[in-house]
């Protein structure tokens, strides 16, 4: 098959990361396949420069931003209606809202045979103003018109879905999102990184992997560090990822008198997540808006229990008192609770990141998910072309 991804940005992040390892399991089953996207600038990084996922075109969109722009958006219409037309794509596959809404209407309007979407996280959720709410669902409900299928990482991204009447229930499929899980598995405390890093020995470390922005929940973790902080005082805290929070962390941080217990890892390549993880003896994931936070199957992976926001997709792998811990939305006492307790708590620790462990290596592996999406695309094609 001839197939394209089409994403609105290519930086370090989960969406992405699951969008190159289909491409990747693709190309090893013999299929050509080409990915669109707009340009990736500042410090949120370059995914394809930190990885190796295989030989293919990458064909960059200028006028494909994250914002919402008319002019910008019309002109990546046409332009990607052009070359879904000159390349006779069997499938166009697209990732993210912006491109999402975009390239699913190009793909239709190019005559593209099969055109599918992914909801990595939901355009539209309770935390942003009605106007924003109500513009986004209007757009998913035209857009899901104009594609064969929809695909979520969660059950709960579905739901969602189909509550707001985006589209009928027998157009979505849950399809987890993939990772090298087998890498997460090896991943082993390394004294040396945590060196690198500046956490002390033997003291106690709570992690975050996410990009510094926004929607990842930040704006919690520094509260709940200095409720944790109170009784454990030698808790340290590592946040993995950079962007454009950065600045406003560290500030304050400083005015906290706190610096000394947080330690920024930065961008990281994908393979050295998993070594970040097994420093640390739980991950904390604090958004308000997340589809099926991939951080959080990663940490179990690893073996070490999590703490979220039962929000989203986050209860569907951890489950409360078997995998970790989850608290209501914002709840920063609550998260702070079952950190002390989880610190207090060595073996309950082992139980549950066993527990853990057990249940995601297998559901996660990226080439069941490549494997899944392939015989979807075969099928739907076949049934076009009958």
């Amino acid at each position: 098959m001839k197939i394209c991804h089409v994403i609105t940005r290519l930086i370090v992040g989960g969406a992405q990361e699951n969008t190159l390892l289909t491409i990747k399991g693709h190309l090893e089953k013999g299929h050509e396949v080409e990915l669109a996207t707009g340009f990736s600038p500042g410090r949120e990084g370059k995914l394809l420069e930190n990885a190796q996922y295989g030989d293919f075109p990458v064909v960059e969109f200028p006028d494909m931003v994250r914002e919402i722009s008319p002019l910008h958006d019309l002109k990546t219409f046409f332009a990607l209606k052009k070359y879904f037309k000159e390349k006779k794509f069997d499938c166009v596959h697209t990732h993210s809202s912006k491109a999402g809404i975009i390239g699913r209407l190009a793909a239709r309007a190019a005559g593209v045979p099969v055109v599918v979407h992914t909801v990595h996280g939901q355009a539209f959720h309770p935390y942003q103003s009605k106007l924003k709410n109500r513009l986004f669902i209007f757009l998913e409900r035209f857009a899901a018109r104009f594609c064969d299928k929809i695909y979520a990482v969660a059950q709960a991204m579905i739901d969602q879905c189909v509550t707001a009447k985006v589209a009928p229930e027998e157009k979505y499929m849950v399809v987890y999102s993939g990772m090298d899980t087998a890498a997460f598995d090896r991943a082993k405390r390394d004294m040396a990184l945590r060196e690198k890093f500046g956490i002390p020995e033997n003291v106690n470390t709570v992690v975050t992997v996410a990009r510094l922005f926004p929607q990842k929940g930040y704006e919690y973790v520094i509260p709940a560090a200095k409720k944790v902080l109170k009784t454990h005082p030698d808790t340290h805290f590592l946040f993995v990822g950079d962007g454009p929070m950065y600045d406003e962390l560290v500030a304050e941080l400083e005015r906290e008198n706190i610096k000394d217990n947080f330690h920024f890892a930065g961008l990281v390549p994908p393979d050295a997540v998993a070594s970040c993880i097994a420093q640390a003896e739980l991950l904390w994931h604090l958004s308000l808006h997340e589809g099926l936070p991939r951080a959080v199957v990663q940490a179990l992976a690893v073996g070490i229990p999590a703490i979220g926001f039962a929000l989203d997709g986050t209860p569907e792998v951890v489950i409360n008192g078997e995998t970790g811990f989850t608290t209501p939305a914002e709840d920063i006492g609550m998260v702070a609770q079952y950190t002390v307790k989880l610190l207090d708590d060595p073996e309950m620790r082992q139980r549950l990141g066993n527990a853990g462990k057990a249940k995601v290596l297998e559901q996660f592996d990226w080439r069941k998910m490549a494997d899944i999406l392939e015989k979807e695309y075969i099928s739907l094609l076949e049934q076009k072309t009958r």
